[in-house]
């Protein structure tokens, strides 16, 4: 028995997450005695393919056809199954990103399995009786998930696991399974990315701001503290709804959730829409003049004063740090 990662990939490249879900994998893995396999579909470099070796997975089945290099749902549950049930899987570990939240139901219903969406440890248990953390209501408790069926399937949230190194040579295989037409009923024509932004699921460090800021024409603050920090630039909903900023950026219940290790809110009082989105940050910073502001009790760090005295102060503090 083994243990299948699907690994997404952008434009050719793995995300950090597919690492992170390698990693996992191993862990368990190691724990168990089984061995990973992981699943590349798309046009990815063999450079790349490599790179998953050194994360914990002993082969990678790699499926590589133009007809398969944008992400359709069917299509790709189709090849996650047919991939599970040819080595025998006995655990299937996708990312639960955008395209893993729509993927990991429809596998685990294809292949019967149990299914923990959300995960952010590693399972405890063995054999058939697993436990997995989740969060829950919309990250404001954990949830305790058991696993009894033969086969489970666990999508784990981004930056919830460390990624380690295991320095392992992997071998590269092309699989190449039957796909049936239906599969491919519904397709995706073009996908227009925000090339210049570092991602949101993706950032490590993520920067927001409210309705504190007043209006659009003061987010050049903003930018520049993300800057500075390598960070991602966010919002609140009703600073998106008033078209201030894209809503590729908001975040919270309604829009992106977010887990980065480091999340600063600045000008955002904190509903609970958007605490719901931003909760399973490992640190949070708020920056409010509003000392009552509902934000400042979940936050690591709370700053009350104006932001536009606390941020370029905070910049230049930075800029001075880091020699710029």
């Amino acid at each position: 028995m083994s243990i299948l990662v699907y690994v997404e990939n952008t434009d050719g490249q793995f995300k950090k997450s597919a690492f992170e879900a390698v990693s996992y994998a191993k862990a368990i893995a190691d724990q168990s005695g089984n061995h990973v396999i992981a699943l590349s579909i798309g046009n990815v470099a063999e450079g790349q393919l490599n790179l998953l070796g050194k994360y914990g997975a002993t082969k990678v089945l790699n499926v590589n056809t133009e007809q398969l290099k944008s992400f359709v749902n069917q299509a790709y549950t189709t090849i996650i199954v047919d991939a599970a049930k040819s080595i025998e899987a006995s655990l299937i570990v996708l990312s639960n990103s955008f395209s893993g939240k729509g993927l990991a139901p429809r596998v685990a219903a294809k292949l019967n399995a149990a299914l923990a969406d959300g995960a952010i440890e590693l399972p405890t248990g063995s054999g058939d009786n697993l436990q997995v953390k989740t969060g829950a209501f919309s990250g404001k408790a954990f949830a305790f998930v058991a696993l009894t069926s033969p086969i489970k399937v666990i999508s784990l949230n981004p930056n919830s696991f460390e990624i380690k190194e295991s320095d392992i040579a992997a071998t590269i295989e092309n699989y190449n399974p039957s796909i049936d037409a239906a599969d491919f009923s519904t397709i995706v024509k073009e996908i227009v990315r925000a090339t210049d932004k570092i991602s949101l699921p993706e950032a490590e460090i993520v920067v927001s701001a409210g309705r504190g800021l007043k209006g659009p024409e003061n987010w050049a603050m903003i930018e520049e503290l993300a800057n500075v920090l390598g960070a991602a630039t966010a919002c609140s909903k009703p600073v998106s709804d008033a078209g201030w900023r894209p809503h590729s950026e908001h975040v919270g219940q309604t829009g992106i959730v977010v887990s980065p290790n480091l999340y600063i809110a600045i000008g955002i009082s904190g509903a609970i829409q958007h605490l719901a989105g931003v909760s399973s940050s490992k640190t949070i910073v708020v920056i409010n003049k509003d000392p009552e502001a509902p934000f400042f009790k979940v936050a690591d760090y709370g700053i009350v004063g104006d932001a536009f005295e606390v941020v370029p102060k905070l910049i230049t503090a930075l800029k001075t740090y880091k020699g710029l």
